[in-house]
């Protein structure tokens, strides 16, 4: 069973309001975000919010940690309800494919140019714990190394919308919306 986890605890600076509110084609990058993981895994929570479309998890061990709190509130939230694997998504990530799952498929693995989207175990979480207790960098890339994760190269990248400028351009793709 794959648990999805939107990841929208950021703090929003480069884009200047809270993004994960900011409207592509009417709906929300939130609503976007879950939208996409409904397609593709058995359950949906959102990760640093106290308000989202879906259930909502704090942050882990606490607020401030980066993504890795995100995906480390994920993981335990994973393993204590039965899940085997979790893929994680930024909010602020738009043009998800339809079978990224399968595409990171087996566990763990994450997208080579933006690893924040990535299919973690939920048997991973104690080695998140202790990297984001350790004085070691506390980096997606080296928790991926710690578990052996390998990069991926999916066939298609999602859009990164860090800036208003990045959300307008993304508006102005042919996307289908």
């Amino acid at each position: 069973m794959i648990l999805g986890a939107v990841l929208a605890g950021g703090q929003s600076t480069r884009f200047g309001s809270d993004k994960a509110v900011a409207e592509l084609a009417g709906q929300s990058l939130l609503a976007h975000a879950v939208n996409t993981l409904q397609q593709q895994c058995d359950t949906v929570v959102v990760v640093g919010r106290d308000d989202a479309p879906a259930p909502c998890l704090p942050d882990r061990p606490r607020a401030g940690m980066g993504p890795l709190g995100g995906i480390a509130a994920a993981l335990h939230h994973a393993a204590g309800h039965g899940f085997d694997t979790v893929l994680t998504v930024p909010v602020d990530s738009f043009g998800l494919a339809a079978d990224t799952a399968a595409q990171l498929s087996p566990a763990p693995a994450y997208c080579e140019s933006q690893p924040v989207v990535g299919l973690w175990p939920a048997t991973a979480a104690p080695a998140l714990d202790a990297l984001l207790a350790s004085p070691a960098k506390h980096s997606l890339r080296a928790f991926a190394q710690a578990i052996g994760a390998r990069p991926v190269a999916l066939t298609t990248i999602p859009h990164n919308i860090n800036t208003p400028a990045d959300l307008a351009a993304v508006q102005e793709l042919p996307h289908g919306l």
